[in-house]
């Protein structure tokens, strides 16, 4: 799902999209001619790796995010201090994007899979 960030309104609007087994929904509005605020939630199972096996396991994701988009470049840090400020490139806001980077982000993360957290052992096993 894209919208063009001028067509993006003060009044809130829910957004719902689904990419294999996630769920990404929430809301979201203007709040300044060149922010955009998303309050959203991710929920769903993913597969992601375990650091010491590097065996694929699923995980439930069930995460809330509030997220402040900027129309190009932000400039003044000190005005959102604290928040996740995203710059969005050619004016366009992609839902489908957003949701992508921050299931790499999950992701990325340090998982361990059900054998791993039993065997207790201090060593990596190497893959």
């Amino acid at each position: 799902m894209k919208i063009e960030f001028k067509k993006v309104q003060t009044i809130e609007k829910e957004f719902s999209i689904k990419l294999n087994s996630v769920e990404f929904s929430g809301t979201f509005c203007r709040i300044s001619n060149k922010l955009i605020k998303l309050n959203s939630t991710i929920i769903g199972k993913i597969i992601v790796e375990c650091c010491k096996c590097g065996e694929e396991h699923y995980i439930n994701v069930d995460e809330y995010q509030d997220f402040i988009l900027s129309d190009g470049e932000f400039s003044s840090l000190s005005e959102r201090e604290g928040e996740m400020i995203i710059e969005i490139e050619n004016h366009i806001v992609d839902f489908d994007e957003l949701l992508s980077g921050e299931l790499e982000s999950i992701k990325s993360d340090y998982h361990i899979c059900d054998s791993c957290q039993l065997n207790n052992k201090e060593i990596d096993i190497e893959y």
